[in-house]
């Protein structure tokens, strides 16, 4: 009962924070542009290293978190400090304090990605079940946050900054939950383990070169919430477009998550790249705001594969005692390479225009594709 219970409020400890974080992601690309005036190449640069620096910290707390055998505090610290730090924002006045709580953000997130996905995978058998349904609770939350974005918009206030002081509550009720309600699973060998260096199969370091090349591609979001304003999808708008990504994510994260449970997980994930790939070559081409719902769309589709059946191989690429720290690994490549490849895509933009920085994002990506399908091609005939 206590494992299940994991499941569920990991879950809600999830949905309350994207309700806090999606009431402010959607809108915070025009903050940074248009409110501090900054570059595509700054954004770019904030986003880079709030994800990559912060990425660091996944593997330190995923071994602590092996070693000492109390994930849930480590998580609880890591929830804490993100939903704290967010509604900061509405004081920044400048691209630099931006970046500095932006960065306070994802160490937040840094702490608590690594030991939380291993005690998530502990507290059930299901593990695609259990990421896709806490998948699934984070990106409602997401698309609840996305709601309550246009409406604060639209009726209430046009100031960003303000709807950066309201992510505060949902933030808290996050606390809460994971403070009262998730609890430790003690494993049944846990005084006889002793956790010595982690030793890397050959698999699991093809799969992690494979996610670096990826995540180089993988450029943030924030790129396409600026093309879809370029495409003259206004302000108050945009977190209905947003929300139409969030709505398929949240939908088909859990299905997904359960399908890759019997089939081959290779298969789905390169599925999840190429579509990534096609979104971006979408956005590379597209001239009018009417595609860009259907892209968003099509990006919550491949956010829903890549997000539960990345984490779900990884599970099966390491030994269970190794989990924090095996996750710690993959979060720390996975986040190291999202620096140089959202520094350059900006870049890109900057000095040939978006079109360039979004084929960079789809050749890249069809590249990743094609080198996971053929590194394991055994892979994809197991169910």
């Amino acid at each position: 009962m206590k494992k299940n219970r994991n499941v569920i409020f990991l879950g809600l400890t999830s949905l309350f924070t994207d309700i806090s974080s999606e009431m402010m992601f959607p809108i915070l690309p025009l903050f940074l542009s248009s409110t501090l005036g900054l570059n595509k190449a700054f954004i770019g640069l904030i986003q880079g290293i709030a994800e990559g620096t912060s990425s660091i910290l996944k593997f330190v707390s995923g071994y602590i978190s092996d070693k000492v055998k109390k994930r849930k505090a480590i998580v609880t610290l890591g929830y804490t400090l993100s939903n704290l730090s967010k509604p900061l924002l509405s004081m920044v006045t400048n691209g630099y304090e931006a970046l500095a709580l932006r960065f306070t953000d994802r160490v937040g997130k840094g702490i608590r990605d690594a030991p939380r996905d291993a005690l998530l995978s502990e507290s059930t058998k299901k593990r695609g079940s259990a990421f896709g349904l806490q998948t699934s609770l984070d990106t409602l939350g997401a698309a609840i946050g996305n709601i309550l974005a246009f409406l604060l918009l639209y009726y209430v206030t046009s100031n960003y900054r303000d709807i950066f002081k309201y992510s505060l509550i949902p933030g808290l009720i996050a606390i809460l939950i994971v403070s009262l309600f998730v609890k430790d699973v003690k494993l049944k060998t846990q005084k006889k383990y002793k956790l010595k260096k982690i030793k890397l199969s050959k698999k699991f370091k093809l799969f992690l070169f494979i996610s670096s090349l990826f995540s180089f591609a993988n450029i943030s979001y924030a790129f396409f919430i600026l093309k879809a304003q370029d495409l003259s999808v206004t302000a108050a708008l945009i977190p209905i477009v947003y929300l139409v990504y969030n709505i398929v994510y949240s939908l088909t994260a859990y299905p997904i998550g359960r399908y890759s449970d019997k089939h081959s997980k290779v298969l789905i994930l390169g599925i999840g790249y190429l579509l990534f790939s096609l979104v971006s070559l979408g956005f590379a081409l597209a001239s009018s705001s009417a595609l860009v719902w259907l892209l968003f769309a099509m990006f919550g589709v491949h956010m829903a594969i890549y997000k539960s059946v990345s984490r779900a191989f990884v599970s099966d690429l390491i030994p269970k005692r190794e989990h924090g720290t095996g996750f710690g690994v993959y979060h720390t490549t996975v986040g190291l390479s999202l620096l140089p490849g959202n520094f350059l895509a900006g870049m890109l933009w900057d000095k040939f225009g978006s079109t360039y920085t979004f084929l960079f994002a789809s050749i890249l990506s069809v590249l990743a594709c094609i080198s996971l399908i053929t590194l394991f091609r055994r892979e994809l005939k197991k169910t």
